[in-house]
């Protein structure tokens, strides 16, 4: 399915779940923006719970809501499978020229999952990223949400994705749970 594809059915389910009263779960109170000098030295992403933590000194920062692969449930086993992967990375970068807005690099795979895709004859895939909403449909903001739309990464909106650029330096550890 094309982007353009995907992102047309997040918009049609997005309308029937604010149709059908599923408006409430996009209405959360908004958090105040991360301080300016704000600067996480880990990050935690929970998939069941659909959210990302940053943390500094051991103490949470903030937490987001966001969007992960649109594959089954589970650990991405392979390139293609929409799955978004679980274990212990690291922010290996950032791309300001990104698809979507803003993109940060997650160090997946990691050797292991090398040798393991590569014992099953498949390839790990690659280009997990933390990313904001597609570019060009920025004003879907929080609706995106609604459905988990990526191809194994982690989306958050823009607005949020510009937070967790200026607060996430390169290098930093991230946890992702199941």
């Amino acid at each position: 399915m094309s982007r353009k594809t995907l992102f047309a059915a997040v918009l049609i389910v997005a309308a029937a779940a604010v149709a059908g009263g599923g408006w409430a779960h996009l209405r959360a109170a908004e958090q105040p923006p991360l301080p300016m000098q704000a600067q996480a030295d880990r990050i935690l992403v929970e998939k069941s719970a659909r959210t990302l933590t940053l943390y500094s000194a051991g103490a949470p920062l903030k937490t987001y809501r966001v969007a992960i692969g649109k594959g089954n449930p589970g650990d991405k086993r392979r390139e293609g499978d929409g799955r978004t992967p679980e274990g212990f990375y690291r922010i290996t970068g950032r791309n300001p020229q990104s698809v979507a807005h803003l993109s940060l690099r997650v160090s997946y795979p990691e050797p292991h999952q090398v040798l393991a895709s590569g014992h099953a004859g498949v390839s790990p895939g690659g280009d997990i990223m933390i990313h904001g909403i597609m570019n060009g449909y920025g004003w879907i903001g929080r609706l995106h949400r609604l459905v988990n739309w990526t191809d194994g990464c982690v989306a958050v909106t823009d607005w949020e994705m510009d937070e967790l650029w200026r607060a996430v330096p390169d290098g930093t550890p991230i946890e992702i749970r199941a």
